[in-house]
């Protein structure tokens, strides 16, 4: 702790033994004790130190204590320093007016008592101590004063030149300050600023979710940081980060919130500069592997039809040039007639991908017995299988029942994952091919038809598994690759399950462990009996019982062909007489020549869509179908989907991919027919 500064003390005697008896009675203040002699000596004492008080003899030789204290009252450092004369005469009224005249505070006579002058002396020391405190504290408060006043200053100008928007909000929301960066970004006036919010200047597209978030942050306190457009009234558009934090007092009380605002439209430039460069680099990446991509597929499919033409242009001119036995010429013909199969499997994957690509793959879909399709696929493969000792094991579940769809399409699918497995699975194999009944993760009432190809080959690697299905992708394109094919097979596989309204997917746990390729197709709801039974029984309209609408004359518009196959026959299947078309003028053109009982039609076609044939069609007289029931089929699901489809003149909306069950249902409600449609 630091030891307070002793105070100094001034005795004038010209006696020596009285300056001793002096310094033994104020020894015990403590303080500093100054000696002098003489006037003289006493005032070069106060020429360099201030003293608390000064004890001066008046009896001196040569400048007595008179002229001595004359003398200090007309220097400025000494004016006001406290005067006690000491005398060892008795004192007049005379001398004591002339005393306090020059200023004196005291006049004590000698001898002294020691009890009184060590009293008067402390009141004096005391009034210095406290008078030289209260000129370090006014010295202190004038230099807080003037830093305080700096700061003050130091803070406007970083206020006013700051390259950020700065403001201060108080508990209730009103702004209390801004700067003007804060008034530029905003485009506001100094008074505007304060009278609004920066909310107000958020650009409208933005300003909703401004108010939510900014709502929120008042509520929970924390800190904030969100990025709008802001729009000025002058139309100017810019990119602004607000940044917020709560202003809290020293005992945590919320005082109010101060925030910035920084123009970041430069760095939103950049980003998006850089996010199109970074799109044109990807872009460009990707031209340039599937450029890669053409030309291996290109040199493969040099190879692949090359192959086969140079073992039948070999046999061809030693047939034609050299006479051989049966044996021989029969080997022959069988190595010409295995490559033409092979070359002319080649030519059918080339033209499903030209078609798959121009969209022109179409299917002839009825009632498919998945059994048989299976059976004769896998008998179609054993050829293959058997040279390479490949183990053939099926558990063919016999319940499962049809689905809809193309037999030959469907038969390609399964021969084209049975012949993958059999390609790269070594010698001594195993292929496993399995039929269940699996129920829809999303639907329970909805049963697939699952089919899984497991094989024990060389399997597929994590990074070529996401590309197993895509067109001219192969695991390895090089001449030095030992497995033949285009990269096609399984493309074909992944469009043909789709247009069957399936699914496919493809496990493998790397290289070595096999693959496992499982297809899903919806089953046939099981709601129409055996097809073949009733066309025993007299056709299709001999009951019915079990064909709900017998004679009904269904109108189909779908631009979709496989779409139109399905529906017809669907509707066929249960008696009904359906007449299909891929356009409004078609639909429109039939009505025009018979009447229909309702009318299936789907939203989006090109040219004119759903809405577009509804509307005409309620625009026309009721006896040419004006009034005539009408069911909206679509791929749009969401609400305001179906109240449009409703609102424009269709008496039901059904999204895609279609229900056969609740289709029908549909159709027997809209109708109001008696004859309950059976749910499986």
């Amino acid at each position: 702790m630091q030891m307070e500064p002793k105070v100094n003390i001034l005795l004038v005697d010209d006696k020596l033994e009285n300056l001793l008896a002096l310094e033994a009675i104020l020894e015990k203040l403590g303080e500093n004790l100054v000696r002098a002699t003489s006037g003289e000596e006493a005032l070069r004492c106060l020429l360099h130190q201030d003293f608390a008080v000064i004890l001066l003899d008046v009896q001196m030789p040569g400048m007595d204590g008179f002229e001595t204290a004359t003398l200090i009252r007309n220097r400025g450092r000494s004016r006001h320093t406290p005067i006690i004369f000491l005398t060892a005469f008795s004192t007049s009224d005379q001398m004591l007016f002339k005393g306090y005249a020059l200023g004196a505070v005291d006049y004590l006579l000698k001898p002294l008592d020691p009890n009184i002058l060590t009293s008067k002396v402390t009141v004096f020391v005391e009034l210095f101590k406290k008078t030289e405190a209260v000129k370090q504290q006014a010295a202190q408060l004038v230099a807080m004063n003037a830093e305080l006043r700096q700061s003050e200053e130091r803070l406007r100008s970083l206020s006013t030149c700051s390259p950020v928007g700065i403001f201060e909000i108080d508990t209730e929301g009103g702004c209390r300050y801004t700067n003007p960066r804060y008034q530029i970004i905003c485009g506001l006036k100094a008074t505007e600023s304060l009278e609004k919010s920066w909310l107000e200047s958020v650009h409208p597209e933005d300003r909703e979710r401004a108010v939510a978030s900014w709502s929120n942050y008042i509520c929970e306190g924390r800190d904030y940081s969100e990025e709008f457009r802001f729009q000025t009234a002058q139309g100017i558009i810019r990119w602004v980060q607000v940044r917020s934090s709560p202003m809290l007092s020293g005992q945590g009380e919320l005082l109010g919130y101060v925030g910035t605002l920084e123009d970041i439209t430069e760095r939103k430039q950049a980003e998006e500069v850089r996010a199109q460069v970074i799109r044109e680099q990807t872009a460009r990446q990707e031209a340039e592997a599937a450029n890669r991509m053409k030309d291996e597929f290109l040199a493969v499919l040099s190879h692949e039809l090359r192959t086969p033409l140079t073992s039948m242009l070999g046999w061809s001119k030693i047939l034609r040039s050299k006479k051989l036995d049966d044996k021989a010429t029969s080997r022959a013909l069988e190595a010409i007639e295995r490559n033409a199969i092979s070359q002319m499997q080649l030519i059918e994957d080339i033209l499903d991908v030209s078609r798959i690509i121009r969209g022109q793959l179409r299917l002839n879909v009825s009632a498919v017995n998945l059994i048989s399709v299976m059976e004769a696929a896998l008998e179609a493969v054993r050829p293959l299988a058997e040279p390479k000792e490949i183990q053939l094991n099926t558990i063919l579940d016999t319940s499962v029942g049809s689905v809809y769809g193309d037999p030959a399409r469907l038969q390609q699918i399964v021969w084209n994952l049975l012949t993958n497995a059999i390609k790269f699975t070594p010698k001594g194999g195993r292929v496993e091919v399995n039929l269940s009944i699996v129920c829809s993760e999303e639907q329970t009432t909805q049963k697939y038809a699952q089919i899984q190809v497991i094989d024990t080959g060389i399997g597929i690697s994590s990074e070529f598994l996401p590309k197993v299905f895509e067109r001219f992708r192969q695991a390895d394109s090089t001449t030095t690759r030992s497995h033949n094919g285009l990269g096609l097979g399984l493309a074909i596989v992944r469009h043909l399950v789709e247009l069957h309204k399936g699914t496919i997917s493809a496990q493998s746990q790397g290289s070595g462990q096999g693959a496992t390729f499982t297809v899903r197709l919806p089953l046939l709801h099981d709601n129409r009996g055996n097809r073949e039974n009733r066309e025993a029984t007299g056709g299709i309209s001999s009951s019915v019982a079990s064909t709900p609408l017998a004679g009904l004359k269904v109108l189909v518009v779908d631009d979709e062909a496989d779409t139109r196959n399905f529906l017809s026959f669907m509707f066929e299947e249960y008696g009904a007489i359906a007449t299909a078309v891929a356009s409004v003028d078609e639909a429109l053109a039939v009505l025009e020549q018979a009447k229909a009982d309702i009318l299936i039609s789907d939203i989006g076609m090109s040219e004119q869509d759903g809405y577009t044939l509804i509307r005409k069609l309620r625009s026309l007289e009721p006896e040419k179908g004006g009034c005539m029931p009408a069911i909206a089929l679509t791929a749009y699901t969401r609400e305001e989907d179906r109240l449009e489809a409703l609102a424009a003149g269709f008496q039901q909306h059904l999204s895609k991919p279609i229900d056969p069950t609740k289709l029908i249902a549909m159709v027997a409600s809209v109708l109001k027919l008696s004859v309950q449609v059976p749910v499986s």
